[in-house]
């Protein structure tokens, strides 16, 4: 058995050094319009993978607001297209007004890049299917990178039931299955979504797990200062949207001190979103002002010493149809960074975290505070959870298994095809480093 073994492990390792090498003289284009790169850390990771395994990769994403703002930019190798975009306000005409200016960059960004061998679209939105298809007329192959579940999210954002809009983003989905060569999914249960809902045949999904860079995001020494004299330090993670369950995180808070009676710590919600004021106002109204503190997005040295003093990380997403199905970043990070999470009893939940987290009942926020209250009174338990947290993050749930999966999709996608011609290549931004 243990000659077995060894042969396994040997064939693998030589796979994954040929896939490691595949991209010799071929090009990706990634396609993204939700956030700006190197922001969007699985992005980056990606590209970065492609680019070490000889791919030249360009990537066309919309500018951000305080980094990434420069139009055209050179970083670590990868060429970044960028496009102003502001985001949608306003409802349904907003989010056509934004979609239609980023498509128009996105085609126009697109000619200037030329051949590519492969077309690397992240959703959502569900429409970036339209110019990988003109990409596709010229030669390349079509990897959908399938980030959110649109029609579950539409369904957990927005509360309008399964109206026109909801069976339009149903056949955007559709439309993009049927146009993609290769899919990437998140975890397991989006995978039997692409092969169910989506018609893919099983060997082209691959599931490429998000999972934190350990080498930029690890743990840091304590600060007690910033839990501002209290005995405990509790730290939210993460966007603020309708679906992602800061408003269930701040009521619990208030039954932590109201129906626990506890007042014995303070509490960081890091992030930024289109709840933030809304969030903050709940804050207000609860009365939890001077317990809470919001930061919006912070950069990763102070979002390390935060994670690095919390005694307890919330995971509040509350049951929906998207979250029961979608791995959260935010678990994966407070497991890099050794930290016990409690979090709802979601499906992709106990996948991700095992037993580096409590679980309360779906949406029941007075177990939710009672979990958290359990915890800050059990150091020890705390320490051993954030002990499984991090080994999980090393072995089963790390980077190097999700790039593995990454160049085997690559592969798959342009196999038996040369590359495409060499075509002169665009002019960068100075070259800086991220």
């Amino acid at each position: 058995m243990l000659g077995d073994t060894t042969s396994d492990d040997t064939a693998s390792d030589e796979a994954t050094a040929h896939e490691a090498t595949a991209g010799a003289g071929r090009r990706a284009l990634v396609l993204v319009e939700n956030l700006s790169v190197p922001f969007d850390r699985r992005v980056w990771q990606e590209c970065t993978t492609l680019r070490d395994a000889g791919w030249e990769v360009h990537v066309i994403c919309p500018r951000g607001t305080k980094r990434d703002t420069e139009a055209r930019a050179l970083i670590d190798g990868v060429r970044i297209h960028r496009y102003p975009l502001r985001a949608a306000t306003g409802g349904p005409a907003g989010y056509l007004r934004e979609y239609g200016t980023a498509l128009w960059h996105t085609a126009r960004l697109a000619r200037a890049v030329g051949p590519v061998d492969v077309v690397h679209a992240c959703n959502p939105p569900d429409l970036l299917f339209l110019p990988a298809l003109w990409l596709k007329r010229r030669g390349a192959r079509f990897v959908f990178d399938q980030h959110d579940l649109v029609p579950e999210l539409y369904l957990s954002r927005f509360d309008r039931g399964k109206d026109l809009l909801y069976r339009g983003v149903c056949a955007l989905e559709r439309m993009t299955y049927r146009a993609a060569d290769v899919v990437l999914a998140t975890n397991e249960s989006y995978r039997d979504v692409a092969v169910r809902r989506g018609g893919q045949r099983p060997e082209d999904v691959f599931v490429v797990r998000s999972a934190p860079d350990t080498d930029r995001f690890h743990p840091v020494p304590a600060e007690p200062e910033l839990k501002r004299g209290k005995p405990h330090l509790l730290c939210y993670l993460g966007v603020m949207g309708p679906q992602d369950g800061v408003d269930y995180a701040l009521r619990a808070l208030a039954k932590l001190r109201d129906d626990l009676g506890r007042t014995d710590w303070h509490a960081v919600f890091v992030g930024a979103g289109d709840a933030f004021d809304a969030m903050v106002e709940l804050s207000k109204r609860l009365g939890l002002s001077e317990q809470v503190q919001f930061t919006g997005r912070i950069p990763d040295a102070d979002l390390a010493r935060y994670l690095s003093t919390a005694d307890v990380c919330l995971s509040p997403d509350p049951r929906n149809p998207l979250n029961d199905v979608s791995t959260m970043n935010k678990v994966l990070e407070y497991m890099v960074m050794g930290r016990p999470i409690v979090s709802f009893d979601l499906r992709e939940a106990r996948v991700s975290a095992g037993e580096a987290a409590l679980y309360a009942p779906a949406n029941d926020e007075a177990e939710f505070a009672r979990l958290v209250a359990l915890l800050m009174d059990d150091p020890e338990q705390r320490a051993e959870m954030g002990k499984l947290g991090q080994e999980r993050i090393g072995g089963q749930l790390s980077w190097r298994n999700s790039q593995r999966a990454l160049l085997a999709a690559y592969a798959a996608a342009v196999r038996g095809r040369a590359p495409v011609s060499a075509a002169p290549r665009v002019r960068t931004g100075k070259r800086q480093r991220s």
